[in-house]
């Protein structure tokens, strides 16, 4: 499993300039005008993590695999854009196939780049891509309902479905993301919500695009999006999509100094990575041996035949046991079996919940 994020946002608050920067791909044309981007650019981006290398210097392998994001680029959305206004619904669905939505804001005055609304009002601009996102949801829903209310004919058992479905499309009526709906029954939930993927219901991280002075400082409009993060308990990230693409193909070394130029530690692709890992409630472990040193992205708190599964759907159904290392003890004993003979590799179970970092072997029989 991998990380799947789209951006999305008015036109020309910087997400093709994010994106750039973000995949080191420069194939999102970025120019000064709505609607640049007239199809989706996605690209799939190996996940920083320091700890593969530390890894790798102790197993030396064939290479190294990191995890992955991928990440679309979405044309800019616009009031109506659910109704079909501007270049329409038909990049919505390209929404509803990722896993969470960075939510790209402007955050900076510059009277030489254009805004679609001809001022700068951070929260209008969140309120008109929501407001849109919604609408369209409540199309989705509507559509099925009338679907289910067809089939429910010859097959009772839809009755739960279709009544939650009502229940759903009232309160998303009502204004409200299909993320505060609430359902009890966790089997019509699933049902319900992963036939719909539903874009109201995505974890969303509303990323503030600032110039290069609001880096290491928090200007009026910044304040006001982290304020409607906290408010909807939703992640946040600060960004300058121009600073970030001045980092492309500058050494590790030269890119750290810049970044700290601006007061800042980290680029904007750990940061964005990492909060996607927050918000998805994603953990990464890892295989060491002479083939390869790998990254494998699971949810926090799978256990370990099902962390397995990502390996390979055998590995769960022919589960035995695991042998697993923190991967501190790794780097403090040298190799695997140093960490054997200490007494730092454990035998582990079907119960066992896996920590990020784990390192781990499975041996399994189908």
């Amino acid at each position: 499993m991998g990380l799947s994020i789209g951006i999305v946002g008015l036109p020309n608050v910087g997400k093709s300039t994010l994106f750039n920067a973000l995949t080191k791909a420069q194939n999102a044309e970025a120019q000064n005008y709505p609607f640049c981007t007239i199809e989706p650019n996605k690209a799939v981006v190996p996940v920083p993590d320091k700890r593969l290398g530390e890894l790798a210097k102790l197993v030396n392998p064939a290479k190294i695999v990191n995890a992955t994001v991928d990440f679309v680029d979405i044309a800019g959305l616009v009031k109506g854009a659910s109704k079909g206004e501007g270049l329409g619904n038909q990049f919505l669905s390209n929404i509803r196939e990722t896993e969470a939505i960075l939510h790209v804001v402007r955050c900076f005055e510059d009277e030489d780049i254009a805004h679609v609304d001809g001022s700068i009002d951070p929260i209008r601009d969140i309120e008109v891509i929501e407001t849109e996102l919604l609408l369209a949801d409540i199309q989705t829903t509507e559509n099925r309902i009338e679907h289910l209310q067809k089939s429910i004919k010859g097959d009772k058992s839809l009755k739960p479905l279709v009544d939650n479905a009502e229940k759903l499309l009232n309160h998303m009526n009502n204004g409200n993301p299909a993320s505060s709906f609430n359902l009890d029954d966790e089997y019509l939930r699933n049902n319900l919500f992963n036939e719909l993927r539903l874009m109201s219901a995505k974890k969303i991280i509303y990323c503030a695009n600032v110039d290069e002075d609001g880096l290491n400082a928090e200007n009026d409009y910044v304040k006001k999006v982290k304020e409607f993060a906290d408010k909807r308990g939703a992640d946040f990230a600060k960004i300058s999509a121009k600073v970030e693409e001045e980092l492309v193909g500058l050494e590790e070394e030269e890119r750290q100094e810049f970044l700290n130029s601006y007061g800042v530690e980290e680029g904007g692709l750990e940061q964005i990575i990492k909060t996607g890992f927050h918000s998805l409630g994603l953990i990464s472990y890892f295989t060491a041996g002479p083939k390869e040193v790998k990254a494998w992205t699971i949810h926090k708190g799978w256990k370990a035949p099902k962390s397995a599964s990502v390996i390979h759907t055998d590995f769960e159904k022919g589960f035995i046991r695991a042998e697993v290392i923190s991967y501190d003890d790794y780097i403090i004993h040298g190799s695997e079996s140093a960490c054997r003979s200490v007494g730092a590799l454990r035998i582990e179970g079907k119960e066992y919940v896996v920590q990020d970092g784990d390192v781990m072997h499975f041996l399994f029989n189908v």
